[in-house]
């Protein structure tokens, strides 16, 4: 016979800028879960599971970190090739006067070295496919970063001009040296999950 967890529920302050699409957030502490943190969407809300133990400072270091997971397993769900070349347009659109103009933007599995591709004769763009479930600023920034390449081949001033215009360039770069770093560290068993 199995009996009830003690679960306690309230709703959390949604944090700002989640870009979710979820109007509340709804946190509920469980005195069985012991280490384990997950979440799910529940209609208009987000459900984070957490352990009863948990300061309110480490809940919302959890709900961020959650509802950005769950933003990002979505954003891999919906992005196909037809919508990152309407991103392209827009990207375009609104940083580079929308003098980029490519022929074709689409997903490839053969690149495992490099984030993006640009090919100027062409006017083809291919995005890593290891970009699929990132955040969508990380995205729009390897996609507005192989449009400058239509525009301007190399890599130099003229080029990385360009590309102030985005706002979140810095934030975007560190993401994926963050990215390139944690896969040169060695790899930890799975914690496993209750």
């Amino acid at each position: 016979m199995r009996r009830a967890a003690d679960t306690s529920r309230r709703a959390a302050p949604s944090p700002k800028n989640r870009g979710s699409g979820t109007s509340a957030v709804e946190v509920r502490r469980s005195s069985r879960r012991r280490r384990t943190v997950s979440a799910y969407r529940e209609g208009d809300r987000t459900v984070v599971l957490i352990p009863a133990r948990m300061t309110e400072a480490e809940e919302q270091r959890w709900v961020t970190v959650m509802l950005d997971k769950l933003a990002a397993q979505e954003s891999k769900r919906m992005l196909g090739d037809s919508e990152l070349a309407e991103r392209a347009e827009r990207l375009s659109g609104q940083f580079l006067e929308g003098r980029a103009r490519p022929a074709s933007v689409r997903w490839v599995t053969n690149q495992n070295t490099r984030w993006g591709s640009c090919t100027p004769a062409e006017g083809s763009i291919r995005l890593s496919h290891r970009l699929q479930g990132m955040p969508e600023y990380v995205i729009d920034y390897v996609l507005l970063h192989e449009l400058a390449h239509l525009l301007v081949p190399g890599h130099g001033p003229r080029f990385w001009r360009l590309l102030d215009a985005y706002p979140r360039t810095e934030r975007a770069r560190g993401y994926l040296e963050g990215v390139v770093a944690a896969d040169r560290l060695p790899h930890l068993p799975a914690a496993r999950s209750e």
